[in-house]
């Protein structure tokens, strides 16, 4: 597909997600199909030849959409929230147009610190302490930040191994030697309230790697 041809069909794809978010409220929320319905409507090889874009588009109309979930419709009341917009479906074009791998600072300098200025955007509205930030009012590193997860279940794995290497970190303050923290490395246990969601418990006990090793622990919070 050449510049050319992407212009072409980038707005008829433009046209279709406007035309579905139009119509999404008219149609059911979940799919009429049964399991293994797709394996009788496409081919069970892979096209040798690439096909023509319109009739990859008469596919997604015909055999696709059929068996969609639309979670992003307002009568769709399981799971989670919509989490998509307008302004988002615009943010990813630029976000694939320059489809960085952000490993480093230098793998793309702008997109490191956006992610850090945005990050401490987030932590002001939520009315985080300073010490929560990456950076000083002057621009300065600070010892906080905060870092896009892709998903609540890695967040809680990434807030399970940090409060971890916190706990790790008060025992060697008490003078325990490294091979006393290697043995209680995986002997931790993680204190959460009764609300927690299952992924807490998956997040605690993550084989690859094993955050805590313990079997989560539960408390009602009572309101005082």
């Amino acid at each position: 597909m050449n510049p050319s041809e992407f212009r072409k069909y980038g707005k008829n794809v433009v046209d279709s997600v406007a035309d579905y978010y139009e119509n999404i409220n008219t149609v059911s929320p979940f799919p009429n199909v049964e399991p293994g319905y797709l394996f009788k409507l496409l081919p069970h090889e892979a096209p040798d030849n690439p096909e023509q874009f319109e009739d990859i588009q008469d596919d997604i109309e015909t055999k696709i959409m059929p068996g969609i979930t639309h979670w992003q419709s307002p009568n769709f009341y399981a799971w989670f929230s919509s989490s998509s917009s307008f302004p988002a479906m615009l943010g990813d074009y630029y976000s694939l147009m320059f489809n960085i791998i952000g490993f480093s600072w230098i793998g793309s300098p702008a997109a490191a610190e956006l992610e850090v200025l945005v990050m401490d955007w987030l932590g002001k509205l939520l009315g985080l302490d300073e010490r929560y930030l990456a950076l000083n009012k002057n621009g300065s590193g600070n010892r906080g930040g905060g870092a896009i997860q892709t998903t609540a279940s890695e967040s809680l794995v990434a807030c399970m191994a940090a409060g971890r290497e916190m706990a790790l970190d008060r025992l060697r303050d008490q003078g325990l030697n490294e091979d006393e923290i290697d043995r209680l490395r995986y002997k931790l246990t993680a204190y959460v309230s009764d609300q927690t969601h299952s992924s807490g418990e998956k997040a605690a006990n993550s084989p690859e790697p094993n955050i805590c090793g313990s079997t989560l622990t539960r408390h009602t919070l009572v309101p005082h």
